[in-house]
């Protein structure tokens, strides 16, 4: 992606998330020198990779393929691992309309996605095979908004705004707008994008950057090298 693209994502998704009642945190609007100023304050915002994250997958046609997130907060796996403290995340995503998020599943993370107001979201759903791979005839059951539901494989659950999905590791999905763009919210387990995405195409979790302008805020993706 382009970094003006990426820029302009970031302007329309602010707009949005303010449109619903939403305020993101003071660092969202950290400029890259604000960011680098406060860097040894903010360890665990780089080292969580809390912040704005922008992909297409790589694949390079973010109209088709993508999806917006902020990292509102997340916790540390040490935690998870020892079993108390920080084992929380949440995010606010938008998808915009038949804009794929790609077929996928996590190993460690739960994750409740609520549609938290727009159009509507359609999640579809098949089941793994008994090694955790997709499996294309595998159906299972899902909870929505508290209430299970059995799904066939590759059934379409159409989420309005307020109603959820809780989606457990093996779950595999893939969701996107229908109607409209939509604001989402993710309330999950520790997130870790670099390890626990596994995508059913091999395609990739992050965008490539082309830097065609200076970025207004920094991406998530971008800490490792402009806050070394």
């Amino acid at each position: 992606m382009k970094r003006s693209r990426v820029n302009e994502t970031i302007a329309q998704a602010d707009d949005m998330i303010r449109s619903f009642g939403f305020t993101l945190p003071p660092f969202a609007y950290w400029t890259p020198e604000e960011f680098c100023a406060n860097k040894s304050q903010a360890d665990h915002i780089i080292e969580a990779q809390c912040g704005w994250d922008i992909t297409d997958y790589g694949v390079g046609d973010f109209d088709a393929m993508g999806l917006f997130l902020f990292t509102l907060r997340n916790g540390r796996l040490a935690d998870l691992r020892r079993g108390g403290g920080m084992c929380y995340a949440e995010k606010l995503l938008i998808s915009k309309q038949d804009q794929l998020s790609p077929m996928h599943t996590h190993v460690i993370k739960a994750e409740d996605i609520i549609n938290r107001g727009g159009a509507t979201l359609v999640v579809e759903v098949f089941g793994s095979d008994a090694e955790g791979s997709f499996a294309g005839d595998q159906g299972g059951s899902v909870f929505c908004d508290g209430m299970r539901v059995d799904y066939a494989p590759g059934q379409k659950l159409c989420l309005a705004p307020g109603e959820s999905v809780t989606l457990m590791p093996g779950d595999w999905h893939a969701f996107w707008g229908e109607g409209g763009d939509v604001l989402i919210g993710e309330v999950s387990t520790v997130n870790d994008d670099n390890t626990d995405n596994i995508f059913r195409e091999p395609i990739g979790r992050f965008a490539k950057i082309e830097e065609d302008v200076e970025p207004i805020h920094l991406l998530v993706s971008d800490y490792a090298e402009r806050l070394a």
